[in-house]
């Protein structure tokens, strides 16, 4: 089962295939490599006429950058609903700072606190450029952002600023994801509702190895001892092969045990093209609970 990212205006997928994905950022067109659109594409997408950017992966190749055909700004934004976001072009990755398909998950997070009637604290693990966080804030809820890059904390915070929520309860930290629950499990610091985005493989600053398959349930286990007695949800997302929509509902169903009373539903993230079909783009878990 797949959750379409709709709603979008400021972005749209114009076309894809021979590995990649031809896309609209408001007045911004990229080409990006995308190992999910392996048919053939319907034109030659490097040739679009409106075409401003393409990365370059080469196979075998080390060399892997952004090739700018037409000058734009160097940082723009879109907008979804009311908020806002900030872009730019990564220098040696294909990422502009925003996964689209994301959406689905904050208009999911949205709609959960709306209903909870009562206040919310979330807390935000690996929280990137803060999609999640501005969508929970946005709904009412107090937000605990957390990341271990300070450049992707300050984007945060700017996407905050400008979707209107300056002075949001939100809690911006930078630090490893893993210590800070430690911490708070220590100071008895509970939430309501947990989100958690973590990388396929990464290095702690003390050279400390993550491997998503080996940490991941540990992880789990271990922050749902910050979740309070009556937990709104707790939400997986993932981009790793290999982790698909059971793995992610199998790991939520025995990390969360203890808590019970909780329903799982775990699904594919995928956005619509103008080609008329659906692309993947990872896949989601979430526990919630009737409170």
């Amino acid at each position: 089962m797949s959750e379409i990212a709709k709603g979008w205006q400021d972005y749209e997928i114009i076309a894809t295939g021979n590995g990649h994905k031809l896309e609209r950022w408001g007045k911004v067109f990229l080409l990006r490599p995308d190992p999910q659109a392996i048919w053939d594409a319907p034109f030659d997408l490097f040739s679009y006429q409106k075409l401003s950017a393409y990365y370059r992966a080469e196979a075998g190749s080390r060399e892997e950058k952004w090739v700018v055909l037409k000058p734009f700004a160097e940082e723009f934004t879109v907008s979804r609903k009311g908020l806002t976001f900030h872009l730019k072009l990564s220098k040696n990755f294909k990422h502009t700072g925003l996964f689209p398909e994301q959406a689905a998950n904050w208009d999911k997070i949205i709609d959960l606190i709306k209903k909870a009637g009562r206040p919310i604290k979330v807390l935000n693990l690996f929280a990137y450029t803060g999609g999640a966080t501005i969508a929970a804030a946005s709904a009412g809820a107090s937000v605990t952002h957390v990341d271990a890059a300070p450049a992707m904390v300050d984007r945060a915070k700017q996407n905050a600023a400008s979707s209107g929520l300056r002075e949001a309860p939100i809690r911006y930290i930078v630090d490893d994801c893993l210590k800070f629950v430690n911490r708070e499990i220590r100071r008895g610091n509970l939430y309501d509702a947990v989100i958690m985005d973590p990388p396929s493989f990464g290095r702690g600053p003390n050279g400390e190895v993550w491997k998503i398959e080996e940490s991941i349930f540990s992880l789990v286990k271990r922050t749902a001892e910050v979740l309070t007695d009556h937990p709104l949800f707790f939400l997986i997302n993932s981009y790793t092969t290999g982790l698909q929509p059971t793995v992610i509902s199998n790991l939520l169903k025995l990390a969360l045990k203890e808590k019970g009373g909780f329903k799982v539903n775990a699904y594919e993230l995928a956005l619509p093209t103008d080609e008329g079909i659906e692309l993947p783009c990872g896949c989601s878990g979430i526990a919630e609970w009737n409170t």
